[in-house]
């Protein structure tokens, strides 16, 4: 008979088991989580603690003061001025557009600034910063601290504008500032902190390095609408050195005033003693302070696209065939090498017959018979024809490197361009062709493949005025009284004497091709050689007159003075300006008076916050 009871019994014994089991297992379940909430809160309340922080805490970069640049009598050329600027912060705000749209409220906000905004979040991490507007005014920024609890992600900071004090007048040299345009994963992160500025040209991108600082941190606590609550930590930032320029910005003015009656020119003073450049002025130009300041995009444009090229620092990136200023070079490799003597004589009729080409002197009737004194002085190409038939390209390009042509300087300004002194391994190179003969003749006198700098051609005179490798420089480096100790050329000094006396003759002998550089009788006596480069075929055979400016011949003047106690260099090319002597000449006088008025080189003392000694900026470059 089957037992109810029993089957009863059996059951409520299972349902004991599953209970004992379920409810064990239960509370092991809450000891266990009991164990973890202990150990979380008790035992390592330490490690937890600081992570906790960082979900109400921020930080952020903050940007260092730039450096300040200086002329060489302690004129303020580049300064900061103190400015309020409002940011957003995406990873606070949530809502961007919803946060900006209130924002409008308070300040005039465009439809492409939502749209800058949102394409710059979306190039960067939400937890940097955007700048949303700049130049701020008190009650702006008043107006958005009283409605910060609505604006989350918005802060409003001090910022420093550059200001360029002295304008147009050294805007080539000093250069400007703006944003960092491009970004990459392994970048500072101070340069993808808003209102970052670094240099875009002059001196400004050269001593970068220097002048920018090193960014700080400060830690801040948000509330969780990202609104500032107060500040936790701050380390503070290193501000940029300042420097001290060679320039002098009262003979600069002076030199770009008469740079300015032409049309495109520009020129170069180099102080001889330890290469300061004291002037560097190129026409047209710009003032920094429009870009910085901000101007629309049909200024931008035309500054960049503009025929005349005003943004153009023609005095280091301008590229020229120097013309007749380069038969100094050609003078020096053929009185080195020994294949001419100084007192040989070369017959010039006018013309150079070479294989079954002819090429002609600039005097169609010749000069006759020529030694090197009389051929520099008259500007003969007839003899340096010659010269450089002897002598073939390699040897006049060794010399034209060893006066500092062909290269960029470690000067402070990145946008110095090398020019060419060309060689047969540099055409092999380019155009995997041999060298000709009559590309040798067309380099001695400076035509041809052969392109220089006005810096280099200012540079390549104080090496043949002080027989030493003279390095230019724009950033004072040396205290008052002391000067670099340049290495001597490789050079005997009578070698480098029978030039320097023609050079004299070019200017102040009856048949030099420069007296129109002459100061006049019983003043500073001047050496220089003048060069005229031609830019069209046609202008060989009509005169400069008749022809279209942009056809015209480029005018071009060397020089150092005084002649018998070297003290500056000085180059300048008027491009299409015609003959060097008629128009490049006469310029080079007007600044040669203004460098003796002004003696920028007895102005030596650095201001206090200026100068220092700087390491190397640029690699050396050759070609």
């Amino acid at each position: 008979m089957f037992d109810h009871n029993s089957e009863e019994r059996e059951a409520k014994r299972k349902f004991s088991r599953r209970a004992l089991v379920v409810g064990g297992g239960q509370m092991l379940g809450f000891s266990a989580l009991a164990w973890r909430l202990f150990q979380l809160q008790v035992l390592e309340e330490g490690r937890y603690d600081p992570l906790a922080d960082e979900n109400r805490t921020s930080l952020q970069v903050v940007l260092p003061t730039r450096g300040r640049i200086f002329d060489r009598r302690g004129l303020i050329l580049a300064d900061n001025e103190e400015s309020f600027r409002v940011t957003i912060t995406p990873a606070l705000a949530g809502d961007v557009p919803g946060v900006l749209q209130q924002l409008t409220r308070l300040i005039p906000l465009r439809p492409e600034d939502f749209e800058a905004i949102a394409k710059r979040a979306k190039k960067q991490s939400r937890n940097t910063p955007i700048t949303v507007a700049g130049d701020l005014t008190f009650e702006q920024v008043a107006q958005i601290s009283l409605l910060a609890p609505y604006l989350p992600g918005i802060r409003t900071e001090v910022a420093w504008k550059r200001k360029y004090r002295q304008g147009a007048a050294v805007g080539h040299v000093v250069g400007y500032v703006g944003s960092v345009e491009r970004i990459g994963v392994n970048d500072d992160p101070l340069m993808r902190m808003p209102g970052m500025r670094i240099g875009k040209s002059g001196v400004e991108a050269g001593m970068e390095a220097v002048l920018r600082g090193q960014g700080g941190t400060q830690k801040i606590e948000v509330d969780a609408r990202g609104r500032m609550m107060r500040n936790l930590e701050m380390h503070d930032p290193k501000p940029g050195s300042d420097i001290t320029l060679t320039i002098d910005t009262a003979l600069q003015r002076r030199v770009l005033e008469r740079l300015q009656q032409e049309r495109r020119a520009s020129c170069v003073v180099i102080e001889l003693k330890a290469g300061e450049v004291v002037a560097m002025a190129s026409t047209p130009g710009y003032d920094p302070s429009e870009i910085v300041e901000g101007m629309t995009d049909d200024t931008w444009h035309r500054l960049t696209t503009a025929d005349d090229k005003p943004m153009l620092d023609r005095a280091a990136a301008g590229l020229y065939p120097p013309g007749s200023t380069f038969k100094m070079v050609t003078a020096l490799a053929a009185l080195h090498t020994g294949l001419v003597d100084v007192d040989e004589r070369v017959s010039c009729e006018g013309r150079f017959e070479l294989a079954d080409q002819t090429y002609r002197c600039w005097k169609r009737t010749g000069h006759g018979r020529m030694s090197l004194h009389q051929a520099l002085r008259e500007s003969c190409d007839v003899y340096f024809f010659e010269m450089s038939k002897r002598l073939g390209i390699d040897a006049i390009a060794d010399m034209a490197r060893s006066l500092g042509l062909g290269q960029v300087y470690d000067c402070g300004l990145l946008q110095q361009k090398a020019g060419l002194v060309p060689d047969a391994d540099w055409k092999r190179g380019r155009w995997n062709a041999g060298w000709l003969a009559g590309e040798t003749i067309l380099a001695g006198i400076g035509q041809g493949y052969v392109l220089t700098t006005p810096l280099q051609l200012a540079v390549m005179m104080a090496r043949v005025a002080t027989g030493k490798n003279v390095m230019p420089t724009l950033v004072r480096r040396y205290a008052s009284g002391t000067a670099p100790d340049f290495a001597p050329l490789a050079l005997h000094e009578d070698k480098l004497e029978a030039v320097r006396r023609g050079l004299v003759a070019v200017v102040n002998e009856e048949g030099g091709t420069g007296s129109n550089a002459s100061l006049g009788e019983g003043q500073v006596r001047v050496a220089g050689k003048t060069g005229t480069s031609q830019v069209s075929r046609a202008s060989s055979d009509t005169a400069q007159d008749d022809l279209a400016w942009g056809e015209r011949d480029h005018a071009l003047f060397v020089a150092y003075f005084p002649a018998d106690a070297p003290r500056y260099a000085v180059s300048a090319i008027v491009e299409h300006g015609g003959g060097g002597g008629a128009t490049a000449a006469p310029l080079v006088r007007d600044v040669i008076e203004a460098v003796l008025q002004t003696d920028p080189a007895s102005h030596a003392a650095l201001p206090k916050t200026g100068g220092g000694t700087y390491p190397a900026l640029l690699p050396e470059k050759q070609g």
